[in-house]
């Protein structure tokens, strides 16, 4: 337990100049993962798909084997109730991802919110939210919606 609280706290801090590029990666992993998850809980009710959905895209993204992506979406989901904001996270995403990799993370979190069947309006916000906060254009987020929607066969939800 306290090792797990530990590294959710060191996890949380910024890295030092010339900090070891593997605590980045396992930052960025996380200010991912926090970004799914942030989807996941915009809506009312709690659906296992929108679990799935956010453990797939944590393998697709960071090639991660199914215990690692477990780990991170939990931790994920703790420190997402625990953020104030979403900045912080997308200021990270910001720095390492160019906006091809952006656009495959609003497409996962377009199949997380879709994953329910159901595309609430709180799913809508988030997602409209952080794809501003990521500089993503709007052509690009619509299309990244109708990929989404097309692999979940939503039709228009």
């Amino acid at each position: 337990m306290l090792q797990t609280l530990k590294d959710l706290f060191d996890s949380l801090l910024p890295p030092a100049p010339g900090s070891d590029t593997r605590q980045a990666e396992h930052l960025l992993q996380l200010a991912t993962a926090v970004m799914l998850v942030e989807v996941m809980r915009a809506d009312a009710s709690f659906h296992a798909g929108e679990r799935e959905a956010v453990l797939a895209a944590l393998r697709d993204k960071f090639a991660l084997s199914d215990d690692e992506a477990g780990r991170l979406a939990e931790l994920a989901e703790t420190t997402a109730k625990g953020a104030t904001d979403l900045f912080s996270f997308t200021s990270r995403i910001n720095d390492r991802f160019d906006m091809a990799q952006k656009l495959r993370m609003i497409e996962h979190m377009w199949r997380v919110a879709y994953a329910d069947g159901h595309l609430s309006e709180h799913e809508r916000h988030v997602l409209w939210r952080v794809a501003d906060l990521l500089h993503v254009p709007q052509g690009a987020y619509v299309n990244a919606r109708l990929r989404a929607e097309q692999a979940a066969g939503a039709g228009g939800a």
